[in-house]
């Protein structure tokens, strides 16, 4: 019996098949004949006409197959078939002028039904009626049937109670003892129409497409986007950003919306499973492309350390761009050993830009050329014969090393302790004492001050020169120093 709201369908079908020759249509209706369908049967048919309440299906025999409109719409209520679109259903009852099709076998249908749709695969519409060790309790057709909890979703299942009260469909995967032990899965089922969207998905979509989804779940490695329902792709933590990003949750949420590319679509094992590759990060452009121009070699800018390796520490001066401060360029005032006892990740730090290659994509920075060379100067500052404070680094065979400031130590040579007046009290000192010394010697380029003690064995040289010192203000500190020098030579 055919609905009477779907006279409009009617009409359409009449009218195809009046554009149809009749030695078309009778060839049409002779290749039919012999292609019988039976209860449970699975039909993969062209829509030929769509109603308000029903749509008509070609089932490739003599009569025309029908199917509740509802039966077709998606998660959102909406209707995307249309004429021409093929689609597979299952055969719920026949007559011999038409097909009831279902999605799946309903509890409308017979118990009996049960074992044939186990045999041939077709689905079963059962309720979830309760959580059982292991797995669920489904009513299907007033029958228990046991759904394993792995077979209930082609997702992990957190909370089995969300699906209690929820009515789906089923394949049997076992039918035992006339009905007493039934096995149902969902997911099976599930797998197959996401095949099929996969399908239909990609018929549209193709690499390189920008789409939108939503993320589901983070992992240690990336995010798993769903860009339909069913149909995921994943974004690996290295096409997030441009910025280096250690988690996935520094820039991601589940639940959040996001604009993705294509990157590959893939089959992996079985035809028509796919393998999605997304990126977030080539939606916009790469920032080492406005590099050049942008910053110059010995400028000094902020950046962020994020990543320490053996050799120094990787700072990032703007968002996916990062630069190496080698550990030699740490610090100007101490042996660095390991980065880490200079800076820690997420340490904001001032850098100077040493070079940019931009063919490979490498910055050199330093920490140490922003900060300040001690050095620089040390010769004016440290004027031969002046008479500072120092405080003993460390002892060798050879000398002392004296730190006059941090960054800048500088060595009294045991030849000059020995003519120390007071050489004792120098091989006394302990690391850490502080001690008089005078500058004997400076080379600034070389790093290298020489140093010398305020009290020597010959005082007599000394004293000249002090008071050469005194009495002589239009010398230089430097020529009278050489010059009592000289004198001691």
């Amino acid at each position: 019996m055919t609905d009477p709201m779907d006279d409009n369908a009617n009409d359409n079908k009449g009218e195809n098949a009046e554009e149809m020759s009749f030695a078309e249509l009778f060839e049409s209706y002779d290749t039919k004949i012999g292609n019988e369908l039976n209860q449970g049967d699975k039909v993969e048919g062209e829509i030929i006409s769509i109603g308000d309440k029903r749509v008509y299906i070609d089932t490739g025999t003599k009569s025309d197959g029908v199917v509740e409109k509802i039966e077709l719409l998606d998660e959102k209520g909406e209707f995307l078939y249309k004429i021409g679109d093929k689609i597979n259903l299952y055969v719920v009852s026949l007559s011999e002028s038409e097909i009831i099709l279902s999605k799946a076998l309903s509890g409308a249908g017979k118990a009996t039904m049960l074992d044939d749709a186990s045999r041939s695969g077709t689905p079963v519409e059962g309720k979830v009626i309760g959580v059982i060790k292991g797995g669920f309790n489904v009513d299907i057709m007033g029958k228990r049937a046991f759904c394993p909890v792995s077979q209930m979703d082609v997702k992990y299942v957190e909370n089995q109670e969300e699906y209690v009260g929820q009515t789906h469909h089923f394949l049997i995967t076992r039918f035992e003892e006339g009905g007493r032990n039934i096995v149902v899965s969902r997911r099976d089922l599930l797998n197959e129409e996401i095949k099929e969207k996969l399908k239909a998905y990609f018929e549209k979509v193709k690499q390189g497409d920008i789409v939108q989804g939503i993320v589901t779940r983070l992992m240690s490695y990336g995010a798993f986007v769903e860009l339909i329902p069913g149909v995921e792709g994943m974004v690996h933590i290295s096409e997030m950003s441009w910025a280096r990003i250690e988690k996935a949750e520094e820039v991601l949420q589940p639940g959040d919306m996001v604009s993705v590319k294509v990157l590959n679509i893939e089959t992996s094992g079985k035809a028509d499973t796919f393998k999605i590759s997304l990126s977030m990060k080539q939606i916009s452009s790469n920032p080492w492309d406005s590099m050049e121009g942008t910053f110059n070699t010995g400028d000094q800018v902020s950046g962020k350390v994020v990543r320490l390796t053996s050799f120094g520490a990787f700072v990032e001066i703007v968002p996916g761009v990062d630069g190496l401060v080698h550990i030699s360029e740490m610090s100007h005032t101490r042996r660095v050993l390991k980065p880490d006892d200079v800076v820690q990740v997420g340490d904001y730090v001032q850098v100077v830009i040493k070079s940019i290659d931009m063919d490979s994509k490498r910055i050199s920075l330093s920490i140490k050329d922003a900060l300040g060379d001690p050095w620089t100067g040390a010769s004016a500052k440290y004027g031969l014969g002046l008479i500072v404070e120092g405080r003993l680094e460390k002892k060798e065979k050879f000398g002392l090393f004296i730190n006059l400031e941090p960054g800048v130590t500088g060595l009294m040579p045991s030849s000059n302790i020995s003519n120390a007046a007071n050489a004792s009290d120098f091989e006394k000192l302990k690391p850490g004492s502080s001690v008089q010394v005078m500058i004997q010697e400076v080379d600034e380029e070389k790093r290298r001050i020489t140093l010398t003690s305020p009290d020597q064995k010959e005082g007599d040289d000394w004293k000249q020169f002090v008071s050469s010192k005194k009495s002589t203000p239009n010398g230089t500190m430097e020529s009278l120093f050489l010059e009592a020098m000289k004198k001691k030579k």
